[in-house]
């Protein structure tokens, strides 16, 4: 069975079942005549599985653990229970808090936030979760990429300025210069392709389950 009939069957978008391929949630056998991986009604019935339980919001790292058997699926969904019981308790005190705002009848020109804010603070001391956790990960892990190849680029820049300043004062024959200067530029270049697939490997994750699907 081809992708394109699994996608139709299960419905599970393309990228998502080749993601969950990636994880080692799903191994399918190739076709020995063309390499292309032939799906087996098994592999169908393991990716509605794992549609089921990412339905849930089941981390991706415990479906992998209850395919092996490190975990029990009933084990697993008591843990989501709890997690699901307190992401209940923060919608519900987010939108009590929304409540409080239209109750005030607050206009957004006359609006002093700050006695919100502070409220807001101590609910988050409480547990409360405003933010949008997954977003801010994703933020923060381009942030680093991004700025420890900005930090490994500038010392090859200031290499290739030390170059250039010593075949300006003492010079040598311009080929050996060439392969001097050729390293840095060439360490450079591997670094910026490193960059962009570290980024698109962070963006090109799972497709929103409950958009996707």
């Amino acid at each position: 069975m081809k992708i394109n009939e699994v996608e139709q069957q299960v419905g599970i978008t393309k990228k998502n079942i080749r993601f969950y391929e990636q994880q080692g949630l799903l191994n399918p056998k190739r076709n020995m005549e063309n390499g292309y991986r032939d799906y087996a009604e098994a592999d169908v019935t393991e990716l509605k599985k794992i549609k089921l339980l990412r339905k849930l919001s089941l981390p991706i790292e415990e479906i992998r653990k209850i395919q092996s058997g490190d975990l029990l699926l009933e084990d697993a969904l008591q843990r989501q229970l709890i997690v699901l019981e307190r992401e209940q308790i923060n919608l519900q005190e987010t939108s009590r808090l929304c409540h409080n705002l239209m109750e005030d009848r607050c206009k957004y020109p006359s609006l002093s936030p700050d006695a919100y804010l502070e409220r807001m603070v101590e609910m988050e001391k409480e547990g409360t979760k405003f933010a949008n956790v997954s977003k801010n990960d994703i933020i923060q892990k381009k942030r680093g990429s991004v700025m420890a190849a900005g930090i490994f680029i500038l010392f090859m820049i200031f290499l290739i300025g030390v170059l250039i300043w010593g075949y300006l004062t003492d010079p040598i024959p311009l080929w050996i210069w060439g392969v001097f200067v050729f390293v840095p530029v060439a360490v450079i270049m591997a670094v910026i392709i490193a960059l962009m697939q570290r980024i698109k490997e962070i963006e090109g994750g799972e497709e929103d389950v409950a958009r996707k699907y």
